[in-house]
């Protein structure tokens, strides 16, 4: 695959996607969008990847936030549109992969690229890194689930201060970690083989449980599902599975499983 806004590599089962736009700091626009939507169903649908790794080029910065100029002179509907689209695209979709994905969270993650960081199932980020969302200083408010799942990690009271402080909310990578928005912290020149060798222990595990432990974990935070019957059916449904089949028995034959994913 060749895309113009985005690296791919595949190595082990891992995929990484590295945004590449670095001298707009990797600013998300909608061709950029659209290609992440793209790789991101192609990658959902090969059996042979089971981990993604969403990054960004250069050492400045992960995703720093949206495109501004494409939406200066947008309407009310214009606005709601655009948001509805990337939520559709992009941020839901990520969330709902049934696929891992972890991002790897090298410099600025501001706006857009903090939602998208959001999106992801955990975040890694380096020393350097910093994250926020500053979008009142513009005269807008986050629209890509930013105030949504800013207090589904943070709380209620933390996301209200970063948000409603925009940019002098900015937050650190070691408070970040301190305040579990981020699950990790390295050294920058470390990031992304930390961030490896985390998806690579995933990987060893059942692909298809690893998708139902995701829509278990999600159903909680659904509105109107309940997430202990998610996990009920998810739970009974891998009974049903060759993954549970060839777990069960490598257990019990105190050897390594060689899991399909089917």
């Amino acid at each position: 695959m060749s895309f113009a806004n985005l690296l791919i590599a595949d190595v082990d089962g891992i995929r990484t996607i590295t945004i590449n736009r670095p001298d707009q700091l990797n600013a998300l626009n909608r061709d950029t969008i659209d290609e992440l939507d793209k790789v991101l169903t192609e990658a959902d649908a090969d059996r042979s990847i089971r981990v993604l790794i969403i990054t960004g080029s250069g050492a400045k910065a992960f995703v720093a936030g949206a495109d501004i100029k494409e939406f200066a002179h947008f309407s009310v509907e214009e606005g709601k549109a655009l948001s509805a689209d990337g939520h559709k695209k992009l941020f839901t979709h990520v969330e709902g992969m049934n696929k891992p994905v972890i991002a790897a969270v090298n410099g600025f993650a501001l706006g857009g690229g903090l939602e998208l960081a959001m999106s992801c199932h955990f975040r890694v980020a380096s020393e350097t890194a910093k994250l926020g969302l500053p979008e009142v200083g513009l005269g807008v408010i986050p629209g890509y689930g930013g105030t949504q799942r800013l207090a589904q990690l943070v709380g209620k009271g933390k996301a209200m201060e970063m948000i409603l402080l925009g940019s002098a909310g900015m937050m650190p990578a070691a408070e970040a970690l301190q305040w579990g928005l981020v699950n990790h912290v390295v050294p920058a020149d470390q990031l992304l083989s930390t961030t490896l060798e985390l998806a690579g222990k995933i990987a060893r595990n059942s692909p298809t449980a690893l998708g139902s432990a995701i829509r278990a974990v999600n159903a909680g935070y659904e509105p109107g599902a309940d997430g202990m019957q998610r996990e009920i059916e998810e739970f009974g449904t891998c009974f049903g599975t060759a993954d549970f089949k060839e777990g069960t028995s490598a257990f019990m034959e105190k050897r390594k499983p060689e899991f399909k994913g089917e």
